[in-house]
């Protein structure tokens, strides 16, 4: 009788294996961590200020080949491809004096590259835009001696620029490449290490990876 009941137990446990296996297979997979967006982390070489109207932090985009004087933006660890966004704008001087005496027109166009710090070329952004009246100006900002406290110095035009991030990459340098602009003091042309357009709103997108030890 006991090697009986010891058959029986064998059969009832085989028949049991499969029906554990199945439950664990049907079990869900792990899903991957979402992905995020949030401001980016920058570091700019040269800062316009913020603006009184948006509240954005304005930074200038300089003329130049090495990487490390660019305006930097920090890549957080991400998984696949991560996405850079910021706005782009000419900038313009502007003065209510030309504008009253009908000098004031002025037209600007301005292209940047999105460069890896070893200068591989991820992207381009270019913005183009014309200033005739004070409104057309895309914000004004804080902190200057003109009337109303504001600098002279502005943001003109908003052109949004998309950029791919490959893996590994942790960093990225926004650097001048050409400007072409008539105002009214003449022709325009960005030399090396003078302010070729400027940037706002600077966000990444990724799927968070592992941390770097």
């Amino acid at each position: 009788m006991r090697s009986v009941g010891l058959l029986l137990a064998s059969i009832v446990a085989l028949v049991a294996t499969p029906s554990l296996l199945d439950a664990q297979r049907r079990q869900p997979a792990r899903k991957p961590p979402a992905r995020k967006t949030e401001p980016a982390r920058v570091t700019c070489p040269e800062v316009l200020g913020t603006g009184v109207r948006t509240k954005a932090s304005f930074c200038f985009v300089l003329v130049g080949r090495d990487p490390a004087d660019g305006v930097l933006v920090a890549i957080p660890p991400h998984t696949g491809n991560a996405t850079l966004t910021f706005d782009l704008h000419n900038r313009h001087t502007y003065s209510e004096e030309e504008v009253k005496a009908g000098r004031g027109f002025a037209k600007y166009a301005a292209v940047i590259g999105v460069l890896t710090m070893q200068g591989d070329l991820l992207g381009r952004g270019a913005v183009l835009s014309e200033f005739r009246h004070a409104r057309d100006l895309y914000d004004r900002i804080a902190g200057g001696a003109g009337p109303g406290g504001v600098k002279a110095v502005a943001p003109l035009g908003r052109e949004l620029v998309t950029i791919t991030v490959p893996p590994k990459i942790d960093q990225v340098s926004l650097l001048g490449e050409m400007l072409q602009a008539t105002t009214p003091a003449g022709p325009e042309t960005a030399a090396p290490g003078r302010p070729v357009a400027i940037v706002s709103g600077v966000q990444v997108e990724y799927q968070p990876g592992p941390v770097r030890r």
